[in-house]
């Protein structure tokens, strides 16, 4: 019996678009629909869609206009281009650091690519930004190094290139990961040796957290489902929900997610710049959307008052979901929601600043739809993203 038709949410369909609109002047639409796993078809019936109902929002340029604004893109390009590789380079431009050091840096970088497969830096700009000859990189490149040599040299490439398209957010372990996906096998501690040589270092938490959770003055009397048992065999039979906090220059933006813990895939957001019931209500709701609930499907969080209000219940019961909350301040009994919480501001917020309210909502729903979802491996399901957990549900139930 054949597969059911790819089923993608509003949600993800409009940063799809939005997505190829930034990159247009440089990427094919058929190469950004390939790295985001879309077929090229559908992202061009989409983005005609938007168009047609968004005109305003793209105004004509005149052919000196454009060829002005491709001059300027490229200029760019390359400006970001030198200040990315020198940032990698760690200091090699000072005073007495060997040739050959250079060198090998040179020829590490030569094995980045972009997702296209085509080089990332070319020889001529390398040689340039470091001050070395291409004569004398070629000179040295010519001799024979060991047969260990080559090999940590190929797999420090490999390592470099998966921190970096990861944007920094992977480890040893999860850049281990994606390296035996990819057909390289080697050992996780060889990995680990290999990123402390390169100096890639992921990103980190923060110390000071605020929380959110707010006790109801009448405490409601609603069991804990989960027990901290925060694992499921089938997508939607148990859910978990948490708010956070996002800074903006505009001040806060509160986040509400639900959190599918058979796939670990955010299937339900909201954001808002207060974080009273119908911010999760929102959430929930669509998380009902996304996936097909299975009869006694559960929806867990803290015992905020939001949580715990007649509203929400109501909301709940209407849905088909069982409310489950933990005790008040114990972060263990909700542990999938706040490590969720977490990853997304190290990942994310921490590392951006955001003018606007509206802008941090596009990034962040960004980042679920197109990276969270359906690119991060996750622990947590051995090292596969929650898109392919998703995928290999619906493909089982539909065989059966």
């Amino acid at each position: 019996m054949s597969g059911k038709r790819a089923n993608f949410s509003p949600e993800f369909k409009e940063q799809m678009v939005k997505t190829f609109l930034e990159q247009e002047s440089r990427k094919a639409l058929s190469q950004v629909a390939r790295e985001n796993g879309v077929g090229a078809e559908t992202l061009r019936v989409w983005v005609k869609k938007y168009r047609d109902l968004h005109p305003q929002e793209e105004a004509p340029l005149s052919i000196s206009e454009r060829a002005r604004l491709a001059e300027l893109e490229r200029e760019n390009r390359e400006l970001k281009l030198e200040r990315e590789f020198l940032g990698k380079s760690g200091g090699l431009l000072r005073e007495g650091v060997p040739v050959s050091v250079k060198y090998e840096f040179i020829a590490t970088e030569r094995a980045t690519t972009d997702p296209d497969g085509t080089p990332r830096y070319q020889l001529k700009q390398m040689c340039t930004w470091l001050s070395v000859s291409r004569s004398g990189f070629h000179d040295w490149s010519a001799r024979p190094p060991s047969a260990t040599a080559q090999r940590r040299e190929r797999l420090a490439a490999l390592i470099r290139h998966v921190f970096d398209e990861h944007d920094g957010t992977y480890g040893y372990r999860r850049v281990h990961a994606v390296l035996i996906r990819r057909g390289h096998p080697c050992d996780p501690e060889t990995v680990r040796d290999l990123m402390r040589e390169l100096g890639l270092v992921t990103c980190q938490p923060r110390r000071s957290r605020t929380g959110t959770t707010r006790q109801a003055a009448r405490t409601a009397q609603i069991p804990d489902l989960i027990d901290r048992d925060f694992t499921a065999d089938t997508p939607g039979a148990k859910l978990v929900s948490d708010i956070t906090y996002v800074r903006t220059w505009e001040g806060w933006l509160y986040l509400a997610l639900v959190i599918d813990c058979c796939s670990r895939a955010i299937v339900g957001y909201a954001m808002d710049d207060n974080y009273k019931t119908p911010l999760i209500e929102s959430a929930a709701r669509m998380a009902a959307r996304n996936l097909s609930l299975p009869a006694g499907a559960i929806l867990h969080s803290d015992r905020g008052s939001n949580y715990t209000s007649d509203e929400y219940g109501a909301v709940l019961a209407e849905l088909g979901l069982l409310r489950s909350v933990g005790r008040t301040g114990i972060c263990f009994d909700n542990a999938l929601a706040e490590s969720t919480n977490g990853a997304l501001k190290v990942e994310l917020v921490n590392r951006e600043q955001f003018p606007t309210r509206d802008l941090a909502r596009q990034r962040i729903a960004r980042y679920i739809e197109l990276f969270y979802n359906r690119r991060r491996l996750h622990s947590g399901i051995g090292y596969q993203t929650p898109q392919e957990i998703l995928d290999l549900n619906n493909k089982q139930a539909t065989s059966t």
